[in-house]
């Protein structure tokens, strides 16, 4: 079974609590849960993982080397500062996709460029938790390819 770690930066773990806001209704445990659920059906080990701290997500990032097939990040603030997410994500050797709930492109205008995006084999923004699942059904689809 490929093992995909899903990793969620700073403040993710505060969505749904602004429904009206800009990342929508659900809470994260009601994300990560949709997540676990999806990843089992398409026969999935699923490390669904969030931290506030880069180093924590730098060390997952490094740990994922030796036994993921790929990665699923969305390192929220960090997407736009972090060098070092950058750099420990140009080390991993499987695909990588960067999922943002939001459109990152109709935001702030330092939002408009993201570190990520120079390692991402591919990028989902602006769908919310569809997109999570979207990069879900993608990685499974790309680890089955051996991308």
């Amino acid at each position: 079974m490929p093992k995909i770690v899903f990793l969620n930066g700073p403040n993710a773990n505060l969505y749904g609590l602004d429904p009206s806001g800009t990342y929508g209704s659900d809470s994260f445990p009601v994300i990560e849960q949709k997540c676990h659920d999806k990843a089992k059906a398409l026969g999935l080990e699923l490390d669904f993982l969030q931290s506030n701290h880069e180093g924590q997500l730098i060390d997952w990032i490094q740990a994922a080397r030796l036994d993921a097939q790929g990665i699923i990040i969305n390192a929220a603030g960090l997407t736009y500062t972090s060098i070092a997410i950058l750099d420990a994500l140009m080390a991993f050797d499987g695909p990588i996709l960067e999922c943002h709930m939001s459109n990152i492109h109709k935001r702030e205008p330092f939002r408009h460029h993201s570190y990520i995006s120079k390692v991402a084999t591919g990028i989902i923004a602006g769908l919310g938790v569809r997109g999570y699942l979207l990069a879900l059904t993608t990685m499974s689809e790309m680890v089955g390819e051996g991308a």
